[in-house]
């Protein structure tokens, strides 16, 4: 039965929405609820489709910021960019600042208040902001340099976003004297134990530790060993790296085989009573609430994860 708005059916005691609407078919069961609530909720799908109908006529410049980050996304993912997952988070969290602005309205003063708010607010250093500032100069520079609309650049040139400076907030790089070393590595659980002596023995990143795969592993018969291949998607310089060991490593490496099938470095989840035992799986990071804790008890705290690597090179030019 037709109500008082076009559109609008009402059978036994349940509304559905049945309407063309700028040559789009709006349908929606509504249920039991009343005349007003329908057409409120009528409304308030054209106006979502109104905005939709807009957003597809901007063309160039008026392209809105987040269409551009949208783009960038599916162009990393389609690459497979290993960051995928952080430039996500910048684009997320820098979208409700200039997501909504056109792309040619985008400069440092519309980038000010995301800044301002990072820092004081959030306490975000600024080299931290400065990661998110070079997603928004990435989506400008390609949207000047590759993206086009009928044969023209989206924006004529690439505002320039300047940077924070970020050398007065620089942390100075901690290497781990051998004491210190002692201190720290038995405040640790036992599964962090292994890989972070590996890291101090290598000068292997974080995620390469962690990340670690025996299909890496290539024997050497001359040195009665193996090397581990990094390959180049799974290494920051985006080149094979060839992980030497140095007979702590080897050793590590020896103590982890046959613990897992696909990981070097793993540990076993706890059960809750009653629970079967769970199967063992890779260690997502060196820097968790465990390593956060063992910093804390030995008196560590200004010690991070990277300076394991930081340790290692001091150690191997000492030893030149």
């Amino acid at each position: 039965m037709r109500t008082r708005t076009k559109g609008i059916q009402l059978f036994g005691n349940e509304r559905v929405v049945n309407k063309q609407y700028l040559g789009q078919r709006i349908f929606q069961r509504l249920g039991a609820i009343s005349q007003d609530d329908a057409e409120a909720w009528l409304r308030r799908r054209q106006l979502e489709i109104d905005a939709e109908r807009a957003k597809q006529l901007r063309t160039g410049a008026d392209r809105l910021w987040a269409d551009g980050a949208g783009k960038y996304l599916m162009e990393c993912k389609q690459r497979n960019v290993r960051s995928l997952e952080t430039i996500s988070y910048h684009v997320k969290i820098l979208l409700p600042y200039i997501g909504s602005l056109p792309m040619g309205d985008v400069c440092n003063d519309s980038l000010e208040t995301f800044k301002a708010e990072r820092i004081e607010e959030d306490g975000a250093k600024n080299s931290t902001v400065n990661r998110s500032l070079e997603v928004v100069r990435t989506v400008m520079n390609r949207a000047a340099r590759v993206w086009r609309d009928q044969g023209k650049p989206w924006l004529p040139s690439p505002p320039l976003i300047e940077m924070l400076d970020e050398e007065a907030q620089r942390r100075k790089p901690y290497p781990l004297s051998w004491a210190e070393q002692a201190q720290l590595v038995p405040a640790l659980a036992t599964h962090l134990q292994r890989p972070v002596l590996f890291a101090l023995s290598t000068g292997a990143r974080d995620d390469n530790v962690c990340g670690l795969r025996w299909s890496w592993e290539v024997p050497v018969p001359e040195l009665g060993r193996s090397v581990f291949v990094i390959p180049a998607a799974e290494f920051k310089g985006k080149r094979d790296h060839v992980l030497i060991l140095n007979d702590a490593a080897w050793k590590i490496v020896e103590d982890c085989r046959g613990k897992h099938a696909e990981y070097v470095f793993t540990y076993r989840p706890p059960a809750k009573k009653g629970e079967p035992t769970k199967a063992r799986r890779r260690i997502g990071t060196l820097n968790n609430n465990g390593w956060q804790r063992a910093r804390k008890d030995v008196g560590l705290e200004k010690v991070r994860v990277h300076d394991l690597r930081h340790t290692f090179g001091q150690r191997l030019r000492a030893a030149e």
